[in-house]
Formats: C-alpha cells, sequence, structure tokens
C-alpha cells in the first residue's frame, strides 16, 4: 500500500499479488505471482483495505507502464488476516 503526502491529490494505491499459484513454466517471470496495481482516487485510505487482506476487484482494466492497473474498481472483503 502507498499512503500519498498531504500536499499531493489524494488516492490510495495497493497491489494485488496471487497467492499460492505461479506462471508455470521456463522463461522469464514465470513462478512468480501475478500482481495488479489498484489505485482508488480521491481517497486516502479505503476502509477494510490493509496489508493481507483477501479482496475480488472488478473493473477496467489499464495498461501500466509496469503493471496492470484498474483505477476506483468495484470491490469484495473476502478475508482478513488476524493479527496476533
Amino acid at each position: 500500500m502507498t499512503f500519498v503526502p498531504a500536499d499531493r491529490t489524494a488516492e490510495f494505491i495497493a497491489i494485488v499479488s496471487e497467492t499460492g499459484t505461479g506462471r508455470p513454466g521456463p522463461g522469464p517471470g514465470r513462478n512468480k505471482p501475478a500482481r495488479l496495481r489498484i489505485v482508488w482516487l480521491g481517497r486516502r485510505r479505503v476502509p477494510g483495505i490493509e496489508a493481507g487482506a483477501e479482496i475480488r476487484v472488478e473493473g477496467m482494466l489499464a495498461r501500466g507502464k509496469d503493471m496492470p492497473t484498474i483505477f476506483n474498481p468495484r470491490y469484495e472483503i473476502m478475508s482478513r488476516q488476524e493479527h496476533e
């Protein structure tokens, strides 16, 4: 998750990755989980979105320079990681 300084336009960014699955086969980028950047514009925080949370997102996929991005997605929190 990325927190933007107060003097910049509000946005909340999270990088989502698949767990337990990798891209099979030989070659670069294989056996690494797929990653997706999620950006909520106009918000500094999204309740329930925190490190370790399992979420489902839906929205228009944009090609980012380094990874695919979804802006202002619809989302569902599937589970949260319990803190001990």
